[in-house]
Protein backbone atom coordinates (compact mmCIF):
# COMPACT_ATOMS: atom_id res chain seq x y z
CA UNK A 1 0.00 0.00 0.00
CA UNK A 2 3.20 2.21 0.47
CA UNK A 3 4.13 4.46 -2.85
CA UNK A 4 7.25 5.66 -3.82
CA UNK A 5 7.98 9.06 -4.00
CA UNK A 6 10.59 11.25 -5.90
CA UNK A 7 11.75 14.19 -3.59
CA UNK A 8 14.58 17.08 -5.09
CA UNK A 9 15.50 20.52 -4.18
CA UNK A 10 15.14 22.41 -6.97
CA UNK A 11 16.61 26.60 -7.02
CA UNK A 12 13.51 28.86 -6.92
CA UNK A 13 14.54 30.50 -10.10
CA UNK A 14 12.73 31.21 -13.18
CA UNK A 15 12.86 27.82 -15.70
CA UNK A 16 14.18 25.48 -12.80
CA UNK A 17 10.80 23.66 -12.66
CA UNK A 18 10.59 23.94 -16.32
CA UNK A 19 14.04 21.80 -16.79
CA UNK A 20 12.91 19.09 -14.38
CA UNK A 21 9.03 18.34 -15.79
CA UNK A 22 10.87 18.98 -19.22
CA UNK A 23 13.19 16.44 -19.30
CA UNK A 24 10.89 14.23 -17.72
CA UNK A 25 8.49 14.65 -19.98
CA UNK A 26 11.10 14.24 -22.79
CA UNK A 27 11.50 10.61 -21.70
CA UNK A 28 8.12 9.72 -21.52
CA UNK A 29 7.94 9.74 -17.77
CA UNK A 30 4.41 10.82 -16.62
CA UNK A 31 4.05 13.03 -13.66
CA UNK A 32 0.86 10.94 -11.42
CA UNK A 33 0.86 13.61 -8.70
CA UNK A 34 3.28 16.79 -7.51
CA UNK A 35 3.72 18.86 -4.42
CA UNK A 36 6.11 21.85 -5.00
CA UNK A 37 7.07 24.12 -1.27
CA UNK A 38 9.18 27.09 -0.57
CA UNK A 39 12.03 26.40 1.70
CA UNK A 40 14.15 29.85 0.74
CA UNK A 41 16.19 29.77 -1.68
CA UNK A 42 15.16 26.30 -3.23
CA UNK A 43 11.91 24.44 -3.31
CA UNK A 44 11.36 21.01 -2.57
CA UNK A 45 9.32 19.33 -4.97
CA UNK A 46 7.19 16.04 -4.08
CA UNK A 47 6.95 13.91 -7.35
CA UNK A 48 4.60 10.19 -7.92
CA UNK A 49 5.59 9.39 -11.77
CA UNK A 50 4.75 6.76 -13.90
CA UNK A 51 8.32 5.16 -13.46
CA UNK A 52 10.65 5.94 -10.41
CA UNK A 53 13.72 4.24 -10.91
CA UNK A 54 13.82 6.37 -14.78
CA UNK A 55 13.00 9.49 -13.75
CA UNK A 56 15.55 9.13 -10.25
CA UNK A 57 18.74 8.31 -12.85
CA UNK A 58 17.26 10.91 -15.37
CA UNK A 59 17.68 13.87 -12.30
CA UNK A 60 20.90 12.20 -10.95
CA UNK A 61 22.58 12.65 -14.60
CA UNK A 62 21.16 16.39 -14.49
CA UNK A 63 22.94 16.93 -11.19
CA UNK A 64 19.56 17.71 -9.18
CA UNK A 65 20.09 15.20 -6.42
CA UNK A 66 16.77 12.66 -5.83
CA UNK A 67 15.91 10.60 -3.74
CA UNK A 68 12.99 8.09 -2.91
CA UNK A 69 10.89 8.12 0.20
CA UNK A 70 7.43 5.98 1.00
CA UNK A 71 3.72 7.58 1.35
CA UNK A 72 0.77 6.50 1.74
CA UNK A 73 -2.02 7.66 -0.69
CA UNK A 74 -5.64 7.25 0.96
CA UNK A 75 -9.05 7.94 -1.13
CA UNK A 76 -11.48 9.74 1.26
CA UNK A 77 -15.11 11.47 0.53
CA UNK A 78 -14.83 15.20 -0.97
CA UNK A 79 -16.91 16.11 1.86
CA UNK A 80 -16.42 18.65 4.93
CA UNK A 81 -15.02 16.64 7.42
CA UNK A 82 -13.32 13.83 5.72
CA UNK A 83 -9.97 14.77 6.36
CA UNK A 84 -10.30 15.10 10.19
CA UNK A 85 -12.36 12.20 9.93
CA UNK A 86 -9.47 9.45 9.20
CA UNK A 87 -7.06 11.92 11.32
CA UNK A 88 -9.03 11.11 14.07
CA UNK A 89 -7.91 7.48 14.63
CA UNK A 90 -4.39 8.05 13.95
CA UNK A 91 -3.84 10.80 16.56
CA UNK A 92 -5.33 7.98 18.68
CA UNK A 93 -2.37 5.65 17.72
CA UNK A 94 0.01 8.10 17.97
CA UNK A 95 1.07 8.60 14.92
CA UNK A 96 1.12 11.39 12.96
CA UNK A 97 1.39 13.29 9.09
CA UNK A 98 4.81 14.82 8.54
CA UNK A 99 3.51 16.31 5.54
CA UNK A 100 0.81 15.96 3.15
CA UNK A 101 -1.11 16.91 -0.60
CA UNK A 102 -3.88 16.77 -2.49
CA UNK A 103 -4.68 14.95 -5.86
CA UNK A 104 -8.08 15.29 -6.94
CA UNK A 105 -9.06 11.44 -7.16
CA UNK A 106 -9.82 9.04 -9.53
CA UNK A 107 -13.56 8.92 -9.24
CA UNK A 108 -16.67 11.03 -8.71
CA UNK A 109 -16.92 12.83 -5.25
CA UNK A 110 -14.05 11.41 -3.69
CA UNK A 111 -10.29 12.98 -3.35
CA UNK A 112 -6.93 11.46 -2.46
CA UNK A 113 -4.59 12.77 0.27
CA UNK A 114 -1.26 11.78 -0.33
CA UNK A 115 0.52 11.33 3.16
CA UNK A 116 3.89 10.69 5.08
CA UNK A 117 3.17 9.61 8.37
CA UNK A 118 5.72 9.08 11.39
CA UNK A 119 5.09 5.30 10.87
CA UNK A 120 3.71 4.97 7.46
CA UNK A 121 3.34 0.83 8.77
CA UNK A 122 1.08 1.66 11.53
CA UNK A 123 -0.73 4.23 9.80
CA UNK A 124 -1.47 1.50 7.09
CA UNK A 125 -2.88 -0.66 9.73
CA UNK A 126 -5.04 1.59 11.65
CA UNK A 127 -6.13 3.18 8.01
CA UNK A 128 -7.62 -0.08 6.88
CA UNK A 129 -8.81 -0.94 10.28
CA UNK A 130 -11.60 2.16 9.81
CA UNK A 131 -12.20 1.19 6.00
CA UNK A 132 -10.39 3.90 4.45
CA UNK A 133 -9.60 3.31 0.81
CA UNK A 134 -5.63 2.98 0.23
CA UNK A 135 -3.98 3.49 -3.00
CA UNK A 136 -1.39 1.33 -4.51
CA UNK A 137 1.14 1.41 -7.28
CA UNK A 138 -0.88 0.00 -9.70
CA UNK A 139 -3.84 2.22 -9.01
CA UNK A 140 -1.45 5.02 -10.17
CA UNK A 141 -0.05 3.07 -12.91
CA UNK A 142 3.62 3.29 -11.20
CA UNK A 143 6.36 1.10 -11.91
CA UNK A 144 8.41 1.31 -9.22
CA UNK A 145 11.30 -0.74 -9.90
CA UNK A 146 13.20 -1.89 -13.45
CA UNK A 147 11.81 -4.60 -14.52
CA UNK A 148 8.85 -4.24 -13.04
Amino acid sequence: MKLKQIVVSIENAPGRLFEVTNALGQAGINLRALNLVDTGAFGQLRLLVSDVAKARQILMEMAIPAFVNEVVAAEIEDKPGSLARILQPLADANVYVVFMYAFIGFSQGHAVMIFRFSDNDKAIEVLQANHVNLLNAETFDILETPGQ
